[in-house]
Parts: structure tokens; C-alpha cells; sequence
């Protein structure tokens, strides 16, 4: 029986388990984002709203007859199947060892925890519509400092029942809680959960710029790209608005990165013309050298795929292209020795759309210069305690019907 009970012990306490055999792990996601809380913990039931069917729930039949199709021979392998059929092994013997984790596999379903009191069915206000109307400048967020949470500007002698908020503008303005603690903020009649020394710019593109610090040596350590890829299935969905290609090469990368170096993760889909796209121009553009790859392997509760592995438009992983880059004002005397990365395999059970597992415990041991790491996430759609984040709506994970309060 492979997992040991120890294994899994430090798994729930931590959120990571390392693969035997094999360089993969396995993370819960939900453990990790929680250690960025000091008086709420992110809702198990609301992260994973999808791939936790039960038993009773049986997928729906219909009594229409399935009109056979008639047999073609496959087509050609294009670039997009050749890298598929490159990092199948790869794939396949990661979920093999994940399947051998059999005390791992008996805990899985216990990461959702229905017995949580969380509303997440509710019509959320959309911070993407909220930003283009013309009123945007006017709003304001409140950020509310309880009793037992220090305020940014004290001394030491507040009294224990003292509350404080500041307000602040909610649009094209770099937003902070610089305090310990989680804070709670409230912006028109929705409240969010702010965590511990962690800010946010909630903008379009125009206003990127405030994030540029004056010089490098005040950049980033780690830099996480999501971006808005032009793709059918969100628009179908009106989940989020996208964006073309050629938007991404305008990002500020090299000004954004320390001058010790930075490491640049960036997501992309299975598409060739993306991963041709980012290959060819947006990493020469950035400054980037691509190092590696991570594969993030999708699965349910039970333990298998969330599709087949082969199945060419909705196959079960995504991919996280590594690279490395120096700040605009780096001279080679001043430029790092990277610790070496390799291609590797994370697995975890997704969570809502679009929705990624966190970053930084995964790749904190490679990341340059001084710890904790400055670190930022562009296009983000959630926050992180230490983390600067920016995109056109940062708060859309915080929403507090995605919270639970008390730890």
C-alpha cells in the first residue's frame, strides 16, 4: 500500500504530497490558500464546486439512439499532437503514481467539506462591468480594521475595542493591507476578504504601470502571468472578456523584474497557435529564456481524469511555461546564477473555471534573491498574502461567499 499514514498527515497539514517514484505532486489547493488567512479559511465547498459527484448522482441519459458515426482514418499528426504524444509518458505514469497513492486516494474526498455553511449561488456584482462605467472613478472601498487586528498607523496603544476603516478608490489605485491580518472590505453591498500584506491594482492595461518600481532593484522575484487567451469556450460562457495575442506584448516584464533576475510563469492552453505565439515572439518580447515546463494534470475525487487523455479539445491538463528574466537595468556582474528547473507535474482537483492552483510553495525553492520573495500575479482574478496582484478584477475570488469565517 503505497502513501504512508505520515505522508498523508503532512499532506492535510501543508496541502502538498510529493509523489514516490516519481518528481509530481499533488497539492490541495485549498490548504495552501489558506495559510495567507488569519481569521478565515477559503470554503473547501466553494473551491470545489465541480468533479466531486456523488454516488447517487447519476450523469443524465437520454433516449435518443447515438447515430453511429462512419469510420475515417486520423488525421496526420499536426505540431499540437506531436507535443502531446511527446509528454503522454510523462503524463500517464504521474497519474500512475498518484493511483498508487492509496492512502492519499482514501482522503480525497474528505477535501470537500460539505458540512461548511457557504453561499456561492448568488449573483456577484462584475467588477469588469463595474470598472467601464462612468461613474468608476467615484467608488470607493472600505477596508474595515477590527479590534484584535493591528491598524497600519497605531502605535501600539490603540485599545482593544477599537475599530478603524480607510476608504480608498477602488479603480486605477494600488490598494494595501498592510497589517498582519486579514482584513474585511466592503465595496457597494458586496464585502471581500483582503489578506495579510498583500495589494492589489485593479485596472486595464493603461494603468500597468504604476506597478513599475522606480528601479529594479525594487522589482520582482516571481512573476505569474494568467492571461485573458482569446478562446471560444469562456466567450460561450461569458465568463470573463479575452483578449488577442498581440495585447501581451506590451506587459512591462523586464521593468517589473528584480535586477537579481525573476522567474516568469505563465499559463497557456493546448492551443499550437499559442504555444507557437508565446514561443516565437512573447518570451523575446518579454526577455524571457524558457526552462521549463509544468504540466498540470486535472483530476476528480476519485482519483481519475477529469476527460480522456487523449481527447484533442478537452484534454485533462494545462500547461506552465518556466522562464527566466533580469530587470531592464541589469548588468552581467549584477545578474544571478538560477537554481536549475525542470519540467515537472502538478495534480490537484480544479476548482471553479478558470480557477489555478497556487504557485508559490511549488516553486519558492527556485526563486531568486531574498525570501520571502516579492512576487506578483498579472491578469489575477484571486490575492495571496505578500502578493501584489492586478488585473481588471482581482477581487473576483475574495468575494466573501467564497470564505468561511473563523479558523
Amino acid at each position: 500500500m503505497r502513501g504512508s499514514e505520515s505522508e498523508v498527515s503532512e499532506f492535510l497539514s501543508t496541502g502538498i504530497y510529493r509523489l514516490s517514484n516519481f518528481s509530481g505532486v499533488f497539492v490541495d489547493p485549498v490548504r495552501l490558500l489558506n495559510s495567507s488567512y488569519s481569521s478565515h479559511q477559503v470554503s473547501s465547498t466553494a473551491y470545489y464546486s465541480r468533479f466531486f459527484q456523488s454516488k447517487q448522482e447519476q450523469p443524465r441519459t437520454t433516449s435518443r439512439k447515438k447515430r453511429k458515426r462512419a469510420a475515417t482514418s486520423p488525421p496526420p499528426l499536426n505540431q499540437a499532437e506531436l507535443r502531446h504524444q511527446e509528454v503522454r509518458p510523462v503524463l500517464v505514469k504521474a497519474h500512475e503514481s498518484f493511483l498508487e497513492a492509496t492512502h492519499l486516494l482514501s482522503v480525497l474526498p474528505t477535501l470537500r467539506n460539505t458540512s461548511e455553511n457557504s453561499n456561492v449561488s448568488g449573483v456577484k456584482q462584475s467588477l469588469v462591468q463595474l470598472g467601464a462605467v462612468w461613474q468608476a472613478p467615484l467608488f470607493d472601498i472600505t477596508l474595515k480594521f477590527h479590534s484584535n487586528q493591528a491598524h497600519p498607523f497605531d502605535n501600539g496603544d490603540v485599545p482593544t475595542s477599537f475599530v478603524d476603516s480607510k476608504v480608498l478608490p477602488i479603480f486605477n489605485n494600488l490598494v494595501a493591507n498592510d497589517t498582519s491580518y486579514d482584513v474585511e472590505a466592503e465595496l457597494l453591498d458586496s464585502k471581500y476578504i483582503i489578506p495579510r500584506h498583500s495589494c492589489f491594482l485593479m485596472s486595464d492595461m493603461v494603468h500597468i504601470n504604476k506597478l513599475i518600481p522606480e528601479n529594479s532593484d525594487c522589482g520582482f522575484h516571481l512573476i505569474v502571468v494568467d492571461p485573458p487567451w482569446e478562446n471560444g469556450s469562456a466567450r460561450q460562457k461569458s465568463m470573463y472578456p479575452t483578449l488577442p495575442n498581440k495585447y501581451f506584448l506590451s506587459l512591462p516584464i523586464k521593468k517589473l523584474a528584480h535586477t537579481e533576475g525573476a522567474i516568469v510563469a505563465l499559463w497557456v492552453t493546448n492551443r499550437e497557435k499559442l504555444r507557437s505565439f508565446v514561443e516565437r515572439e512573447l518570451f523575446a518580447k518579454w526577455g524571457v529564456k524558457h526552462v521549463a515546463t509544468y504540466y498540470w494534470l486535472k483530476v476528480k475525487a476519485d482519483g481519475s481524469l477529469i476527460s480522456e487523455l487523449d481527447l484533442f479539445h478537452h484534454r485533462p491538463y494545462e500547461c506552465l511555461l518556466l522562464g527566466y528574466c533580469f530587470g531592464e537595468a541589469a548588468t552581467s556582474s549584477q545578474k544571478t546564477t538560477f537554481k536549475t528547473l525542470r519540467d515537472d507535474v502538478i495534480i490537484s482537483i480544479p476548482g471553479d473555471y478558470s480557477r489555478k492552483p497556487p504557485l508559490e510553495e511549488l516553486l519558492k525553492e527556485y526563486v531568486p534573491g531574498s525570501k520571502p520573495a516579492k512576487c506578483i500575479e498579472l491578469f489575477a482574478r484571486e490575492m495571496a498574502a505578500g502578493w501584489t496582484s492586478w488585473g481588471n478584477e482581482p477581487l473576483h475570488f475574495q468575494d466573501s461567499s467564497y470564505f468561511i469565517k473563523g479558523v
